[in-house]
């Protein structure tokens, strides 16, 4: 088995993802290699999505994914439209079928580029998020930063998109927010026993929202698909928006925007882009790498 496989530097909204092809083979991408990656600014990322061959009948593959500190992530959206247009364009088909730990994904490709993904189904018993203490309604738990008389942040909407997250609602630009200070402490707060994606979100209509994460395991992110479905899903949840959004990334480039779809069947179907940037060579167990020749011209100008 060779050493090296094939692997492309993708992005959904700016969300840095690595498309590793790993059919064929039996081993994984390690933590180690993972790490690796990371440390290098030329291919630094916010999550390695792995294609592996199926591991069930009437799937078309199974996706490890892993965070830039080498954790396992049990979904991301945003790589998966990327997953999605890598194999669009090696096959020629449009729709696919995916296993991850969070369970089965299905996605096609538009006609326009843009790429749905059915994200699953919404969890919010506190249990399943988890958390780590009891609470009956979980649109609303107490947990803040600042002031006890006058917090920062305060009272988020907490729910599984198949990763924990909270959603904190603000009343101006996300951006306007030390999420880079406030995100660790929220992460790893004791009543997230898994950690959590925390999430700025700002409602600027019934069918439009404004929001920035701090991604478990990725730090603070360009954009964060899952992230983006609890927003969606949370804001319709407590009335503050239809169940059809468009959510505006406030951090990724050119304030790219997620279209968010809680149906009544309560899947939520995430559309949105996804951009090939280059491509190259990578050795799984160490990270060691090297950019296709064809490319780097391309690199000299980065």
């Amino acid at each position: 088995m060779s050493d090296r496989v094939e692997f492309a530097r993708m992005n959904g909204l700016g969300n840095k993802i690595l498309v590793v092809d790993m059919r064929g083979r039996t081993d994984r991408v390690t933590p180690a290699a993972a790490v690796a990656l990371a440390a290098d600014p030329a291919t630094a990322f916010d999550q390695i999505m792995a294609i592996h061959d199926p591991k069930v009948d009437g799937t078309d593959a199974y996706i490890d994914i892993l965070n830039c500190d080498g954790s396992k992530a049990q979904a991301c959206g945003n790589g998966t439209r990327c997953v999605v247009q890598a194999l669009a364009s090696e096959t020629g088909r449009k729709s696919f079928t995916f296993q991850t730990i969070a369970g089965i994904l299905n996605a096609v490709e538009h006609a326009d580029g843009t790429i749905s993904v059915d994200m699953g189904k919404p969890v919010f018993a506190w249990d399943k998020i988890p958390l780590s203490e009891e609470f009956h309604d979980t649109s609303r738990i107490e947990l803040q930063i600042g002031p006890i008389d006058a917090p920062i942040l305060h009272s988020p909407s907490a729910m599984s998109m198949g990763n924990p997250h909270a959603v904190f609602w603000v009343d101006r630009d996300p951006m306007s927010y030390d999420l880079e200070r406030f995100g660790p402490l929220l992460e790893n707060h004791p009543i997230f026993p898994e950690k959590a994606n925390i999430t700025l979100a700002q409602v600027t209509s019934k069918t439009s929202m404004v929001t920035r994460t701090w991604e478990r395991g990725a730090g603070l992110t360009l954009a964060c698909g899952s992230a983006a479905c609890a927003a969606g899903v949370s804001a319709a949840r407590t009335g503050r928006t239809e169940r059809k959004v468009m959510i505006t990334v406030a951090s990724s480039p050119n304030r790219g925007a997620l279209t968010i779809d809680w149906r009544a069947d309560d899947k939520v179907v995430m559309t949105g882009p996804a951009e090939w940037e280059w491509s190259g060579m990578m050795d799984p167990a160490t990270g060691s790498w090297q950019r296709d020749a064809s490319t780097e011209a391309e690199a000299a100008t980065q």
